[in-house]
């Protein structure tokens, strides 16, 4: 089924890092009908104006891109606020789409909502079959919620809601706040101040050893688009690269593109997070979709959107 290009469709979050690079493919592909708020015009924890915007816009289309994130700092430091605003922006969302009759909706997830000690790589059937990570347990429940919300507007009332859970995100236009940003933004920040205050040192948590895997934006974009088109199912669909590389690997490919020739400090007194992140992707390959950016030609993209947007990106 292909979308028509005249649909009213909703992108919920669009100036996000998610949100945004969905927007400029649905601009590439010829969509002319979107409806966009941004967070002045529309506050999305605020049940009422979410269910007035639905009621008088009618999207028939809708993806729920819009969230709470952040890195492990800002998850262990404000988990009640996560919890809280997570759930009411899922909840005022997937409900007000039930009730005004959206085709299709694709929630937006992410891969925490998996034990923290799930068998690698992590399969769509994992959800609920052991305890989350600690350093961002109110995040995972708040998505994994608006899952089970999804679902059971499916079962009751036959909506055509799916949930898509992306593993690790990057690319132009991320959060390079420190404080908040996930550990490609971070590092590239850090590395990035070290070679222009000329530094001989750059600190990075943890110890290194840990793995993960990392999507670039924009193939999360394709993927969303191609899922809203040949997926319809209840539960959480994967979506990711199939490999993954440890923190340490990570660190030296930005060190490498950015110029960096000094030391690298592990600081071991703080937090790894979860050993290993690496999902399952067969059940999305096997749809015919897979990513096509590698981690090396994504790094160069979102660095060097960096050096040349860094005084005006966030953070």
């Amino acid at each position: 089924m292909q979308i028509p290009l005249n649909s009213r469709f909703y992108v919920a979050g669009h100036r996000g890092l998610v949100g945004s690079a969905l927007l400029r493919l649905l601009e590439k592909r010829g969509y002319t009908n979107l409806l966009l708020r941004t967070h002045d015009e529309l506050e999305l924890r605020d049940s009422t104006a979410v269910s007035r915007f639905f009621h008088q816009e009618k999207p028939e289309y809708v993806v729920l891109a819009a969230a709470k994130v952040g890195g492990i700092v800002a998850n262990s430091t404000y988990p009640a606020d996560f919890l809280a605003d997570n759930l009411a922006i899922g909840l005022n969302i997937v409900h007000a789409a039930a009730k005004t009759g959206v085709k299709k909706l694709l929630n937006l997830g992410s891969s925490c909502i998996y034990p923290r000690l799930a068998p690698q790589p992590m399969q769509e059937s994992a959800l609920l079959t052991g305890p989350l990570e600690s350093t961002n347990r109110a995040y995972a429940i708040a998505k994994i919620a608006t899952i089970e919300l999804c679902d059971q507007f499916r079962a009751q009332y036959g909506c055509d809601f799916i949930s898509a859970m992306p593993t690790n995100l990057y690319g132009p236009g991320d959060n390079f706040d420190l404080e908040k940003s996930h550990v490609i933004p971070a590092m590239i920040r850090k590395f990035h101040n070290a070679v222009v205050s000329q530094q001989s040192e750059v600190h990075l948590w943890g110890t290194g050893n840990v793995r993960r895997e990392f999507l670039y934006v924009s193939d999360l974009a394709e993927a969303c688009l191609f899922l809203l088109e040949h997926f319809s199912d209840a539960g959480p669909i994967n979506v990711g690269v199939g490999e993954d590389v440890t923190i340490r690997e990570l660190a030296e490919l930005l060190r490498e593109q950015s110029g960096f020739r000094g030391t690298i400090i592990w600081d071991t007194s703080k937090p790894d997070g979860t050993p290993r992140k690496l999902l399952d992707v067969h059940r999305l390959n096997s749809l015919g979709f897979s990513p096509l950016t590698t981690l090396r030609q994504g790094l160069q993209s979102t660095g060097k959107w960096y050096q040349e947007n860094h005084a005006h990106a966030r953070g």
